[in-house]
């Protein structure tokens, strides 16, 4: 038997709280260990985005208490993918969720991982009344029973942990001078975050022209919102270390026309490269 685990269950779905979904995961985990702690990291991924669930796991990670990480954004629910739990660091984490490449960016962030098993022991799964709602049904439950030290080799069948779905995410490139970049998160002040770190652009100037599509606007980089002048663009180092385009008191993604998943390129910005916005000239009749 394992030695008892710390009873923290943070919890990440797409699930929103419009209906009772939330309500009757964490329902079920408090009826089979009462003790438990949960942590709501966020319900608000967007529905059956697994790339942007995973990005948010990944920037949580390493502020999560150790436990049992219970991750849910699932749109092959019932399906060919696999119920996984994925043991990091010897037993540090416990990642419970999905097979679609939802919970890797995490481990990556955690550390190492070390064993992974198929969630195919029914005797720790509620009886099912569909396949639609895993959440419930084998999710929660298994959650529920690691927090109560129930060895992982006894959830279901071991499986190599190179066999798991590798997450995907999209790496940043500097070509000469000319930097490509992806916005990553666009959070709830506007500010868009890029796959980018300080010491990608650290060769190339404090000064730099944004493009994207047919538009170019010039950045500046700061440190802190409150430098980025007045309806001009800033580039910050965010919460999570890497790049991300802002403005002082306003939605950079609204005034920009940014958001997530979009293409931009950085190159050094010359003396003379003024703000520059696409207009229409209106010929008169």
């Amino acid at each position: 038997m394992e030695s008892t685990r710390n009873p923290t269950i943070s919890f990440l779905s797409d699930f929103g709280t419009k209906d009772e979904f939330v309500g009757v995961v964490k329902s079920v985990i408090h009826s089979l260990a009462p003790n438990s702690k949960l942590i709501d990291i966020t319900h608000e991924i967007k529905a059956h985005d697994i790339r942007s669930g995973g990005l948010t796991l990944a920037r949580s990670a390493q502020y999560l208490d150790r436990g049992i990480i219970l991750a849910i954004v699932d749109p092959g629910v019932g399906g060919s993918r696999k119920e996984v739990a994925i043991e990091v660091n010897g037993g540090d984490y416990v990642l419970v969720g999905p097979d679609n490449g939802l919970l890797p960016p995490a481990v990556a962030m955690l550390g190492e991982s070390t064993r992974a098993v198929e969630l195919t022991n029914s005797k720790f799964h509620l009886p099912s009344l569909s396949s639609t709602f895993a959440g419930r049904d084998i999710f929660a439950p298994v959650a529920a029973h690691l927090t109560l030290g129930i060895p992982l080799d006894e959830l279901g069948d071991l499986i190599p942990v190179h066999s798991l779905q590798p997450g995907i995410l999209p790496v940043g490139g500097v070509n000469g001078e000319i930097v490509s970049a992806e916005v990553l998160w666009e959070d709830r002040f506007g500010n868009l975050q890029l796959n980018l770190a300080p010491e990608d652009i650290q060769e190339l100037g404090e000064t730099f022209m944004l493009r994207f599509g047919e538009m170019s606007r010039r950045v500046t980089m700061a440190k802190t919102f409150e430098e980025i002048p007045s309806s001009e663009v800033g580039l910050i180092v965010d919460s999570c270390g890497l790049l991300s385009i802002s403005m002082y008191g306003r939605s950079a993604a609204e005034e920009l026309k940014l958001h997530e998943g979009q293409q931009v390129e950085l190159t050094p910005a010359e003396d003379n490269h003024r703000n520059i916005v696409p207009v229409t000239l209106r010929t008169e009749r």
